[in-house]
């Protein structure tokens, strides 16, 4: 193990001023981190990181390898198309796919490039004013020039068109893409920050949404062309070679009618757009778009986004992430149906502060975020997938891949087990999860508070008692 990669393992952050690590050296300080699975992966989704979309060596004996090793910890790597490098990044892609498909590993793909600006600048995509002259909305960010969702029809060719050399290469090639996803944000509609005000000085938002001057019918507007944008341009090209792929983009997950976090370049709700109050949390309404994209996997985003920790008064501040982070994987876990599969996204160290960060807001502990996790699983979420800075990439993966490996041991309920708790105390104090499968339960309680005696469930009309056990599961038979 080199100095860098050492330093990677051990750290939780790089110090200011130092090396940048390659990415060889990412990938091995992440197999460094992490232990081979000690119980079979079977057919369970493997873990996907964002720091693990290369492996760093033009060696495929090396790769090889890396990939083994991966593969023997339950982690995958996905290839990275960018059509603004189409040469380089399709050749390193075909050479990855191949080296996946010989050994028997799945081929995942990040998109995100391809999907690439719609609202590029041009003043065909702007706003109207009732004079004539085009505007943007600067509200998401300088480099951000958001213009009209109305005039976007003739730009749906041009995106389409960086998905197909890739595409094509693969299918040429003999390779099917098994996982795709997108981490397509600050583009197309979006209804928050002043997008509202802008569209209702637009001329042609005002003419195509008659309404306009209501919130909700404003928002189903705007992600009703957005969900076309990823349906026709992006889900319906991929199926078109890949049939089966597992295709999703970053924060699109069937919902209970609500969302329950803020993006970092959101901004809280305008006066008129209806939400419900939590404490200081203000939860939006949100759109049922996931069924109008064509996804086949939903993907929802359990962070610990910097705001969340000054939104709730519980004296015990990891119950503060845990509380808001359950709320989003129980919302996603509830609301999907079971016959589609949920891969969710991860970061523990507080994400987006600001620069100069409240020292009351404390850190998620290690232990309570890795309870989170096997909680996640235990509703029902099928994947992990993480994105984090560089330097906290090996502890990251290492959090995560722990539980992951963990929860092997009980692979027949995570696999086929249906969730028994999808509630979400709203006090500190025990939190239950599990998983029925046949009469077996399979429960994990976890403790926010000093409550030593049973907590008891109610299932099925049967109360089920799971006593105080700390960090482990417990198997319980079903009350007769």
């Amino acid at each position: 193990m080199t100095a860098a990669i050492a330093a990677l393992v051990s750290a939780p952050a790089f110090a200011q001023g130092a090396k940048q690590m390659t990415q060889l050296e990412m990938t091995q300080a992440i197999i460094q981190a992490t232990k081979p699975l000690a119980f079979p992966r079977g057919n369970r989704l493997p873990i996907r990181t964002m720091s693990l979309e290369s492996l760093g060596t033009p060696d495929d004996a090396q790769a090889d390898g890396l990939l083994r090793d991966l593969d023997a910890r339950g982690l995958a790597v996905n290839a990275r198309w960018d059509p603004g490098n189409l040469d380089g990044s399709l050749a390193e892609s075909l050479r990855l796919g191949r080296l996946q498909r010989r050994l028997g590993l799945e081929i995942g793909v990040n998109a995100n490039a391809c999907m690439h600006l719609f609202f590029n600048g041009d003043e065909s995509t702007a706003h109207i004013a009732d004079d004539g002259a085009p505007f943007f909305d600067d509200s998401f960010g300088a480099g951000s020039k958001m213009g009209c969702p109305f005039a976007l029809k003739p730009r749906y060719p041009a995106i389409k068109a960086q998905f197909g050399p890739f595409l094509e290469a693969y299918h040429e090639a003999g390779l099917t893409v098994d996982f795709i996803y997108l981490d397509w944000e600050i583009d197309g509609p979006i209804e928050w920050n002043g997008a509202w005000e802008h569209s209702k000085r637009c001329r042609r938002c005002r003419e195509s949404i008659p309404d306009i001057g209501d919130f909700t019918a404003f928002q189903k507007a705007l992600r009703t062309i957005r969900c076309e944008m990823e349906r026709e341009v992006y889900a319906d090209t991929v199926k078109s070679y890949s049939p089966k792929a597992l295709i999703g983009n970053y924060a699109v997950y069937p919902n209970d009618g609500y969302r329950y976090w803020y993006d970092y370049f959101e901004q809280p709700p305008p006066a008129g757009a209806p939400y419900r109050l939590d404490q200081r949390a203000k939860y939006r309404r949100w759109s049922q778009e996931f069924p109008l994209t064509g996804f086949t996997f939903a993907m929802p985003v359990v962070y610990t986004w910097y705001p969340t920790f000054g939104w709730y008064d519980f004296e015990d501040a990891d119950y503060r992430w845990f509380y808001n982070m359950l709320l989003v994987a129980t919302n996603a876990a509830k609301s999907t149906p079971a016959d589609i599969p949920i891969i969710s996204w991860l970061h523990w160290h507080t994400t987006s502060p600001p620069d100069n960060p409240d020292p009351n807001v404390k850190q998620f502990t290690e232990g309570k975020y890795q309870e989170l996790i096997w909680h996640m699983l235990l509703r029902g979420i099928d994947g992990l997938m993480m994105w984090c800075m560089p330097e906290e990439t090996a502890k990251e993966t290492q959090l995560i891949q722990e539980v992951y490996a963990a929860a092997l041991e009980y692979k027949e309920f995570v696999d086929r087990g249906t969730p028994i708790c999808l509630d979400v105390p709203i006090t500190p104090g025990p939190v239950v999860s599990g998983l029925r499968l046949g009469d077996r339960l399979l429960v994990r309680r976890t403790d926010f508070g000093g409550e030593a005696g049973e907590v008891v469930v109610r299932l099925n009309g049967r109360d089920v008692k799971v006593p105080r056990v700390e960090g482990r599961c417990q198997v319980i038979p079903m009350p007769r």
